[in-house]
């Protein structure tokens, strides 16, 4: 099978797509032939070496597809049938992919729509959890307007929060959109957020990793109403849980978001699609940083 490799650290350039044998699924696992895969940031900090130093690595850690092979024991899904998911080996963009945690597509998605869906719902229902996040109070979401945020957003309001999020003015009518009240980020943003919340905020979110932790820990009351998904040294710096799946992923969320999709309650746009040969421009496109919505690889024919 063709898939995307490579066997040196370094730009979008280090990336191949080369053959490779044919993964097989173990027990509780499914293989798909793949029709597109999700393209994260993630992929860049481990194409760069930051995440691991073994050589070469395949990449991607989402994707949808045609179920073709089962695994022992699996008896949820049939031959055929389109699922979305997770890579087991972080080796989804390529023709054949092993998926270790599924769903079914929901029916008013194609492949690219649903290939969207698994990181960021599972990153931001992970976050929500871990903040607490309920039918009451005020969550605060630095970078609302990303494929994350835009999921925590929605979450969040099906949860019954109210939500202010944080995005350039570019953004703000997309915010309302999805439920939120929208401010803008920079300096100045303590004054914003508490023109609308004036006792400050029960909770707050940094998906967007741009140094604003000591803002939030004082517009929430301390480090432990605040969770980061993007600033590492931050939050040992100032006390903050920094959320990632080491400690167990909400991979149960997958299962639930076909039901708000299908009730209009959910979406998470593509904002463009590339060919699997393509994968060194996606990741140019990502990096660069002014994508609203996700990136995904097409893998094979559309159906």
């Amino acid at each position: 099978m063709k898939a995307v490799r490579f066997s040196r650290f370094g730009g979008p350039e280090v990336l191949e797509v080369v053959d490779l044998p044919d993964p097989r699924p173990g027990p509780g696992q499914v293989r798909i032939a793949v029709r597109a895969a999700g393209v994260n940031p993630s992929d860049w900090k481990k194409r760069q070496g930051l995440m691991g130093q073994e050589l070469p690595q395949t990449m991607g850690y989402e994707a949808a597809g045609r179920v073709d092979e089962l695994g022992e024991g699996v008896t949820d899904v049939a031959v055929g049938d389109h699922v979305f998911g997770f890579s087991a080996d972080g080796a989804a963009q390529a023709e054949l992919a092993v998926l270790s945690t599924y769903a079914p597509v929901p029916p008013s998605l194609d492949f690219p729509g649903a290939a969207a869906l698994p990181a960021a719902v599972e990153t931001a229902t992970r976050a929500l959890d871990q903040l607490g996040v309920g039918s009451s109070g005020t969550l605060l979401i630095s970078g609302a307007s990303g494929s994350v945020g835009s999921a925590a957003v929605q979450l969040a309001v099906v949860r019954g929060a109210r939500v202010i999020g944080t995005a350039s003015a570019a953004n703000h009518a997309y915010l309302r959109s999805l439920g939120a009240e929208p401010v803008a980020y920079g300096e100045g943003l303590v004054e914003r957020v508490r023109a609308l919340a004036p006792g400050g905020v029960d909770l707050a979110l940094d998906v967007a990793g741009s140094g604003v932790l000591p803002e939030l820990i004082g517009l929430a009351g301390g480090p432990g109403r605040v969770v980061t998904i993007a600033d590492f040294t931050g939050a040992r710096e100032h006390g903050v849980r920094f959320s990632s799946g080491d400690a167990g992923r909400a991979v149960h969320a997958l299962g639930g978001i076909g039901e708000l999709i299908e009730s209009g309650r959910f979406s998470l746009p593509v904002a463009r699609t590339f060919p699997l040969t393509e994968v060194a421009e996606a990741h140019r496109a990502g990096e660069d940083g002014r994508v609203r919505g996700k990136l995904v690889l097409v893998v094979g024919a559309p159906a």
